[in-house]
């Protein structure tokens, strides 16, 4: 897919660094096979060395030998880390024993290498639950500054005949993963992040449509009020931000209705981001785009942390996860 080709060469070029925690999960074992094998990333694997030495040549996998293997227990810089993660986290009531056996956990030790500097991003839950792989990156890497919330956006590409939306059919969707009642603040802070994934994960040029069910005061009620609000904030936040709301969705992906309902606005019937009210309006939207128009939603990219973790489904597939490093790839080239 077009897409996907253009993600896989810009992550090429970005030559980032990404640690995976799951480094005897076959699944991703195969995905860092490929990766190497097409220099899509640098990859570090996590696990016991020997078991995936023995696994890689198990399963053919002639490229993992390019890998840097860390196994948590045995690791040589195991002290370092420990006192590290000891001295972020003794305001919390962590102990020194406490912050060595976490160290071993190797969703902790990734997040401690991103922190230091050793790795550009992480992908996980391939194996694990996404409170497992969240809970370190929250602790350790946190959000951006002036960020307070995490958000999920998918990156949804519409079938041949849809390639009038968006930007030739490609739309970036937003918050449909993580937050499920987001304050203004929070909604302005979604429109930038999401324009920073359109740019340097869809490659497309980001023009935020804030959505309601209300357009440019067709209609009145407090949450009409909120999508105001917080469109002006993301301006403040971002004066260069192509953004304009309050929009209903078809006001802004149709350009004949965006010309009726919001005339005058640049974004209205252009808009190749759309930023959801909540979460719940954001899930069900690509659900149902995903189902009813054949749209393959690429996701969720994680959003505002200050480090790109991004947590896959368990029952993801081996090329989910290379999509998922090369996204990742991007989005610590975007944030560099």
């Amino acid at each position: 897919m077009e897409l996907i080709n253009k993600i896989h060469n810009m992550a090429k070029a970005a030559g980032k660094t990404i640690v995976l925690p799951e480094g005897t999960e076959e699944r991703t074992m195969r995905a860092a096979d490929y990766v190497l094998k097409h220099g899509l990333a640098k990859i570090i694997l996590l696990g016991d060395e020997d078991e995936i030495k023995a696994k890689a040549t198990q399963l053919s996998l002639s490229n993992l030998d390019k890998a840097q293997l860390i196994n948590p227990v045995t690791f040589k810089e195991k002290d370092y880390f420990a006192e590290k993660l000891y001295q972020l986290r003794k305001g919390k009531g962590l102990t020194l024993e406490q912050a060595y056996k976490l160290v071993e956990d190797p969703l902790y030790l990734a997040t401690l290498l991103i922190k230091e500097g050793k790795a550009d991003g992480e992908v996980a839950g391939a194996d694990n639950a996404t409170g497992d792989v969240l809970r370190p990156a929250f602790q350790i890497v946190k959000t951006l500054p002036g960020v307070s919330a995490v958000s999920g956006a998918f990156i949804m590409i519409l079938p041949e005949h849809k390639k009038q939306f968006g930007e030739n059919g490609i739309l970036v969707f937003s918050d449909c993963a993580v937050n499920p009642d987001p304050t203004t603040q929070q909604l302005a802070e979604q429109a930038v992040e999401s324009a920073r994934t359109a740019k340097y994960i869809a490659g497309i040029e980001p023009k935020v449509a804030m959505l309601s069910f209300s357009t440019k005061g067709s209609a009145k009620h407090e949450k009409v009020d909120k999508v105001v609000e917080a469109t002006a904030l993301a301006k403040k936040m971002d004066p260069d931000l192509a953004i304009d709301g309050e929009l209903q969705a078809d006001a802004a992906i149709i350009e004949a209705i965006g010309k009726k309902k919001a005339p005058g606005s640049d974004i209205a019937g252009k808009a190749n981001v759309l930023i959801f009210p909540s979460l719940e309006s954001g899930n069900i939207a690509y659900k149902l785009v995903q189902r009813l128009a054949d749209a393959e939603a690429v996701g969720p990219v994680l959003q505002g942390l200050a480090a790109p973790i991004n947590d896959l489904s368990r029952g993801c597939s081996v090329d989910d996860i290379i999509n998922m490093i090369a996204i990742t790839a991007n989005q610590a080239n975007g944030l560099g």
